[in-house]
């Protein structure tokens, strides 16, 4: 098997940071976008390494929060609901509602949305798709506010930046936190937001070193080493 060829681009990016270097916040940020870049804005995603058990119920981390400044992505939103719920879903801007017929077309293929909202009592219709929608991350669950009868704030709420999060099987969370093409401060914006998410998450059955390690990335650059003791008052570096 032919290995493959490492562009130019990505070289003179794997060039330009330091691998054993652990950069603040804002030194990370300005690295991010001073790299050369991809034909298209590329998104910027943050990868931390937790010291959590995610075999163990209790240490499984999941859940939501809102990026003061979006993810810069615009999302197509999902919803399983019927009458009065299904204009509520409408008028909130969701892209695709409906019920059965709506089941029948993810079987059949269709799986154009970023994320996927259902009332409590669509769940009859919408489990029989978990083998479709889970290993995609799009099955809904009411730890995420995507099982919920308000879906008017939730359809707003996705649409507006709010991202979902959860450990893999290896301790890891993956998140969007904007574009290359956002300012320095909104990305150090979004990434203290998710910061202090992170940490309000922390299992009380977790022990040692909880944040073990942070990086940050684009689509189609390298990663960049962030110094985890840095979780505090980084937005000042940016004044």
């Amino acid at each position: 098997m032919m290995a493959m060829k490492t562009s130019k681009r990505m070289k003179e990016a794997r060039a330009a940071v330091e691998p054993e270097k652990l950069y603040t916040p804002l030194e990370a940020m300005r690295l991010l976008k001073s790299l050369p870049s991809a034909k298209f804005d590329e998104t910027v995603e943050v990868h931390f390494r937790l010291g959590v058990d995610p075999r163990k119920a209790d240490q499984m981390i999941r859940g939501t929060t809102m990026l003061p400044h979006g993810t810069g992505k615009e999302m197509r939103v999902c919803v399983f609901a019927e009458g009065d719920k299904e204009k509520e879903a409408r008028d909130a801007g969701a892209d695709e509602v409906g019920s059965e017929e709506l089941a029948k077309k993810i079987e059949g293929g269709w799986f154009d949305f970023d994320v996927c909202i259902a009332t409590p009592d669509m769940m009859k219709v919408v489990g029989r798709l978990g083998r479709a929608l889970g290993p995609r991350g799009l099955m809904p669950n009411p730890k995420a506010g995507t099982v919920t009868f308000d879906v008017g704030k939730a359809v707003t709420d996705a649409k507006a930046g709010k991202v979902e999060y959860r450990t893999d099987r290896n301790a890891l969370v993956h998140m969007a936190i904007g574009k290359a093409s956002f300012s320095e401060v909104d990305l150090l914006d979004n990434y203290g937001m998710v910061i202090d998410e992170i940490i309000k998450a922390k299992p009380a059955s977790a022990k040692g070193r909880y944040i073990k390690s942070i990086a940050v990335t684009t689509t189609m650059g390298p990663g960049v080493y962030v110094d985890s003791s840095v979780v505090r008052d980084f937005m000042e570096e940016s004044a």
